[in-house]
């Protein structure tokens, strides 16, 4: 009687299961033929074009019928041109994909966002994401060391900020703009956080280079040997890294890695609203999370190759806070300009 009654329970967990796949399978489907209806979605990606292109031809190729309409840019340029179109009353981007989550955070609160929790939203640290569903982060970027390996020997590789300070990186030095990048800015708030405002004053002698072109300049100038070395390094490195250039990367044992957040939205204006949910949520399925090169925000989905979980490093994960105070960013992003400006 027993073994019968535990059958007939075992059989209806299963039930259940299977109806909730269905259901979900049903869902997705449902929500692939409205986006069908739709035809395409507008995609506002910032950073390097090339990742993004790979991204839109898979999921072209899995939702034929739907295709992403993308226009890129750095994402101090691309939330102007959202802004130019809230203004209108008009919106032509669906999706926003941007490094600079105090938009988003100013555009919750003008009501300019959808709410929308994608599938596994519970997967999500709270951390890296907006508790409503308003945006998601959909990648978390560390901020290391980089060095040129031609020209700087690994015994002589910067181990904390203050080996930047070292003769040998004298006019050798680039960064992004920290008072127009936000990676870039974490990367120096970390630092002074720790070291005092007078690290700047030391750091700005070695006559350093900065660059607002985005982080991939900074990469590439270390790979060809223009510079030796920065603090301000992401996910171009890897790359080049991997393409057999003298670059490597670095996690101070000393200070703790900064980390910044590239984060998901969509629009409540959006002319495409379920082609965006469609993209989206593929976006943040964990299919698409383990090979995108980064770090997922998602706890079901396992670190890079040749990297431990976040939980295993020592970071500096203020970024979201800091963000989420426009006050406080100004004062510090005009803080770090002063510096920038003596060049």
């Amino acid at each position: 009687m027993i073994k019968h009654a535990a059958r007939i329970i075992l059989l209806g967990i299963i039930l259940l299961i299977g109806f909730a796949a269905a259901v979900r399978a049903q869902s997705g489907d449902a929500l692939y033929e409205r986006a069908k209806a739709e035809g395409t979605v507008a995609l506002y990606g910032a950073g390097p074009p090339e990742p993004f292109k790979r991204w839109i031809a898979d999921f072209q190729r899995q939702y034929p019928g739907v295709t992403v309409d993308f226009t890129g840019g750095l994402s101090n340029a691309l939330d102007q041109k959202i802004e130019q179109q809230l203004a209108d009353r008009k919106m032509a981007a669906d999706v926003g994909i941007f490094q600079t989550m105090q938009d988003f955070v100013r555009w919750k609160s003008q009501g300019a966002l959808m709410l929308f929790k994608p599938d596994g939203f519970d997967k999500i640290d709270p951390a890296f994401k907006d508790e409503d569903g308003a945006f998601t982060t959909v990648s978390v970027n560390l901020v290391t060391y980089a060095y040129n390996t031609h020209g700087v020997t690994a015994a002589d590789a910067p181990k904390s900020a203050l080996d930047f300070l070292k003769p040998m990186f004298k006019g050798r030095l680039m960064t992004s703009d920290p008072s127009d990048d936000d990676a870039g800015l974490m990367a120096f708030h970390a630092i002074v956080a720790k070291y005092g405002w007078d690290y700047m004053t030391k750091y700005m002698a070695m006559a350093p280079r900065f660059t607002r072109d985005g982080h991939a300049v900074v990469s590439n100038a270390v790979a060809a040997g223009d510079a030796l070395a920065t603090f301000d390094s992401t996910s171009t490195t890897p790359r080049l890294i991997a393409a057999g250039k003298p670059i490597q990367m670095a996690l101070s044992q000393a200070d703790p890695t900064p980390v910044f957040l590239v984060a998901g939205a969509i629009f409540a204006g959006a002319p495409h609203p379920n082609a965006a949910k469609l993209f989206l949520d593929w976006y943040l399925a964990p299919e698409q999370q383990r090979r995108n090169g980064a770090f997922s925000a998602r706890s079901d989905v396992p670190p890079p190759h040749g990297f431990k979980p976040l939980s295993a490093y020592n970071l500096d994960r203020s970024f979201r806070v800091l963000h989420s105070d426009p006050e406080a960013l100004a004062a510090l992003k005009r803080r770090f300009a002063g510096y920038v400006e003596q060049k």
